[in-house]
């Protein structure tokens, strides 16, 4: 295994082929409102209000998407109860990033088709914006409609328990809500759902974007996924993208002593407490 540095490459932004695709107006208002909500967080602050949306941050990042949909359910890097299964997608849930069977179906095709314009959900060779977040902004029936999707993800889509949830994660979402107003008023809320919702998209659509963009490998890949430790910190251990990339069902995404993976902190204890067993090394 060896250390090789990229330089910072330009991707041009590329059109969409064949189709001109027409803007989702409901994802764009969605996004849109959480991110001005998130603006009002300084008239909102508390230092309770802060640990509420770090414990959310992590809880919904790294246990509910890099653990659950991403190693667990996605890859099948390791296994766990059943019971635990559905515990830590039910967190994967609440980070409002889709329901199972949509976000393990797009991460499929982007594992398959990486940066095709046309097959990768969110394809880098589009142009940065585009991968980390323009890609939601626009109506793709082959990506966003569950009848199509369903079939990247059936392992998801047997489950009748994620299949109620990738129509219902948003019901999860105002339970949230509602219960954080009870503890701590607005302030509890505009930081345990908002503030938290938006950096922890960010942090995400960094492993889509930025890793395709800068950093280094330790493999070669037949795509351009690359290491950057800043996303790695961000991302729970997912920004070790070319590790990854080159090894998608290992459950361990950073490979060299320097690079951290919280996430893999986790499998670790799972593993000691007996709850975590075929675990791909």
């Amino acid at each position: 295994m060896t250390t090789q540095l990229v330089a910072p490459e330009s991707k041009p932004s590329i059109q969409p082929e064949g189709k001109k695709l027409e803007l989702c107006w409901t994802n764009i208002i969605f996004f849109g409102s959480f991110h001005i909500v998130a603006l009002l967080a300084p008239w909102f602050f508390s230092w309770s209000a802060l640990g509420v949306a770090v414990f959310f941050h992590w809880l919904t990042g790294s246990i509910g998407i890099c653990l659950a949909y991403h190693r667990i359910l996605t890859h099948r890097s390791l296994e766990v109860p059943k019971w635990l299964e559905r515990v830590l997608v039910t967190c994967g849930a609440l980070a409002i990033q889709g329901g199972p069977v949509f976000w393990s179906a797009g991460h499929n095709l982007h594992h398959a088709h990486t940066e095709d314009n046309e097959k990768d959900p969110y394809s880098a060779n589009r142009g940065f914006w585009w991968s980390h977040m323009g890609w939601l902004m626009f109506k793709r029936s082959e990506f966003f409609d569950y009848e199509q999707y369903k079939k990247f993800s059936p392992r998801a889509n047997k489950d009748p328990y994620y299949r109620w949830l990738d129509k219902n994660f948003i019901l999860l979402q105002v339970a949230l809500g509602l219960a954080l107003f009870a503890l701590g008023g607005w302030s509890f809320v505009i930081y345990g759902v908002f503030v938290r919702a938006v950096t922890l998209w960010h942090c995400t659509w960094f492993v889509n974007s930025a890793t395709h963009f800068w950093g280094y490998k330790n493999f070669e890949c037949e795509d351009g996924s690359l290491n950057l430790w800043w996303v790695g910190l961000l991302a729970y251990g997912e920004g070790w993208h070319n590790n990854h990339h080159f090894n998608p069902r290992v459950a361990k995404a950073g490979q060299r002593w320097w690079e951290i993976d919280v996430t893999w902190w986790v499998i670790q204890v799972l593993r000691v407490l007996g709850l975590a067993r075929r675990v791909v090394m």
